[in-house]
């Protein structure tokens, strides 16, 4: 087990570093700077309350159940990150590049990439079409959020999983219990 658990770790470290350092260039630092705040509290609330007050039979079911994913998976990852404090990579991991004034919170698992997912996953669901817009939108949250040197792939890996998951939770139950959709 502790040696699965060592691969798993020194795995995780070589993909960091792989795109921490070895794909970084300021340009692309510079727009993953940018592309990493769609994944924050002001954005992914901001988003889904607009969405929200539109008078649309079709967007505002979805929209509300994109908040409710939203609200779901924030309570889950604040009971993970109370419950496994790992600490970022790049307080751990030497030469790790960083945008300035870094977050000192728990690393796993990553709430950028859980909101991002939580928030795009019901609109992806249920209107097919926007998959080709917000797929690689979420996936480049997540991404930028190794390359400013904040999380572990693993600490994407699973805010994607966890955002995914509640979404399709919050989905499945707005059609069968309010049969929204």
């Amino acid at each position: 087990m502790e040696r699965s658990k060592a691969w798993l770790y020194k795995t995780d470290c070589h993909l960091f570093y792989l795109c921490n350092e070895k794909i970084r260039s300021y340009l692309l630092f510079k727009m993953m700077g940018a592309i990493t705040h769609l994944g924050g509290a002001t954005a992914t609330i901001l988003s889904v309350v607009i969405l929200s007050l539109i008078n649309n039979p079709i967007i505002r079911p979805v929209a509300i159940a994109s908040a409710a994913s939203l609200i779901f998976s924030h309570i889950i990852v604040s009971i993970i990150k109370k419950g496994i404090p790992r600490l970022r990579p790049y307080i751990v991991l030497p030469n790790a590049n960083v945008v300035d004034n870094p977050f000192k919170d728990h690393s796993f698992p990553s709430g950028h990439t859980t909101a991002i997912f939580s928030v795009t996953t019901p609109f992806m669901l249920i209107l097919p079409f926007t998959t080709l817009i917000l797929l690689p939108l979420a996936i480049l949250v997540g991404l930028s959020r190794i390359v400013l040197g904040l999380h572990y792939p693993s600490d994407v890996i699973a805010g994607a999983l966890l955002g995914t998951s509640s979404a399709l939770g919050i989905v499945y139950l707005c059609q069968i219990v309010f049969n929204l959709f």
